[in-house]
């Protein structure tokens, strides 16, 4: 049998008291923000293959991470020590928002975020490994119960669909996504070598921004972006600035104080968070069975937040 190595000193231990409830906060405004990226994305993906549409959002994530770094918080400009970390942690996220936008050619942004929900117990699993870090028993408890309500979301309520495991084309694109996040959020703190939060969102929106100039670059050169409306530019810009900068900084920071089971447990809310905007936006309002499944993730979340790390 092969004997496993410990993690590292710092990989599995966690911010207490106000630190604590700061990584909370900034998961918390996480869940609102990645909320409003489905919804958005879902009106840009009408317009634009996932492909070009990415890559044109990293290329503004790339312009705004470096004011951002280099401007604003006058990080030195000069190339990163293992930038094989950048290029690995760039790919996962690359993967992870190329399948968001296919899947969303085929399903809804509600059902997406569902499967988004399935994150923190996948996390939880990669976090052992990659961390050292073991998920204790309640909050596992909390990650499944969660899950379930997940599940409930993506099959839209119907226990025919469940017992046939009738699940879309949309949901199993986007799993494979999911996956990729969940192995990336360990490897943030596994890969962290003390540099500055926002140069080090630099440097992975470049090596993810590498890996979608081949699929993307010929897309985007053929689009006519006069005949676009203005939403699809106003999409763009969301997630270009919001849910790309500001959520990998609102990560960053909660993955240096919470275990990685709880620090995505936050994105249980997000499903609620996605019917709230999605009934506000007029794309009508889920049904009582789907608004059931979203209040269990709910109560996850707050079964797992409250119990010990």
């Amino acid at each position: 049998m092969t004997k496993r190595m410990p993690a590292p000193a710092g990989l599995s231990t966690h911010a207490r008291g106000h630190e604590k409830l700061k990584g909370h906060l900034a998961m918390l405004l996480f869940a609102v923000l990645i909320a409003g990226s489905f919804s958005f994305g879902g009106l840009a993906a009408r317009y634009m293959k996932a492909e070009p549409l990415m890559l044109w959002r990293y290329i503004l994530t790339i312009v705004v991470m470096a004011v951002l770094a280099f401007g604003v918080f006058r990080v030195p400009t000069a190339l990163p020590k293992q930038a094989w970390r950048f290029l690995l942690l760039g790919g996962l996220i690359a993967a992870y928002m190329l399948t968001m936008f296919m899947a969303l050619e085929f399903t809804s942004p509600v059902a997406t975020g569902a499967v988004f929900t399935l994150m923190p117990l996948l996390s939880a699993a990669f976090a052992l490994p990659v961390l050292g870090q073991r998920t204790r028993p309640g909050v596992l408890a909390g990650l499944i119960i969660a899950a379930a309500g997940a599940v409930w979301v993506i099959f839209r309520g119907n226990i025919d669909a469940i017992l046939s495991f009738d699940v879309g084309t949309g949901e199993m694109i986007f799993f494979v996504g999911v996956l990729c996040h969940a192995l990336y959020v360990p490897l943030i703190r596994r890969f962290d070598r003390g540099e500055h939060a926002v140069a080090f969102g630099f440097w992975v929106t470049v090596g993810a921004t590498l890996w979608l100039i081949p699929p993307g670059i010929r897309g985007l050169v053929q689009t006519d972006f006069s005949a676009l409306p203005l939403t699809v530019y106003a999409a763009v810009a969301y997630l270009a600035v919001v849910t790309t900068a500001l959520t990998f900084l609102l990560l960053q920071y909660a993955s240096m104080r919470l275990p990685a089971s709880k620090l995505l447990g936050y994105g249980y809310l997000t499903p609620s968070f996605i019917i709230l905007l999605e009934g506000l936006l007029g794309h009508g309002w889920a049904s009582l069975p789907v608004l059931a499944g979203a209040l269990v993730t709910a109560c996850g979340l707050a079964l797992m937040a409250f119990l010990p790390d």
